[in-house]
């Protein structure tokens, strides 16, 4: 053991791997999370390819972004059938895809904006 292990300081390599799971950090495969409003300067939590699509306060963004989204759409587009009372059966699919879409297109912006 080094060291500066032995003081408790990380080597450079443990200080780029992934936080959650301790996969090697690859340029291009690894998300930093920083919380809202955060400098950019500050360090925030480095995950991998693997982990970064299962961040919490992600999915947890994405989900509300879904829910508010999802439904203006499906107000929008199916409303006028949805209060007449004329459910057919391309609605069983159609309502739950206007709400993936939004979560879909949230998270993969999170994860482009993470993306380092």
């Amino acid at each position: 053991m080094r060291q500066s292990e032995e003081q408790g300081q990380t080597s450079s390599s443990e200080a780029n791997a992934c936080q959650n799971c301790g996969r090697a950090a690859r340029s291009g495969r690894t998300f930093v999370f920083r919380p809202p409003g955060a400098d950019p300067a500050v360090a925030g939590t480095i995950k991998c390819a693997l982990c970064g699509p299962r961040h919490r306060p992600m999915l947890r963004r994405s989900a509300i972004v879904a829910v508010v989204v999802g439904t203006i759409l499906t107000l929008l587009n199916q409303g006028d059938g949805l209060f007449a009372g004329n459910w057919n059966n391309a609605l069983y699919w159609k309502i739950p895809l206007t709400y993936c879409v939004p979560f879909l297109v949230a998270t993969y912006g999170a994860l482009t904006a993470a993306r380092r």
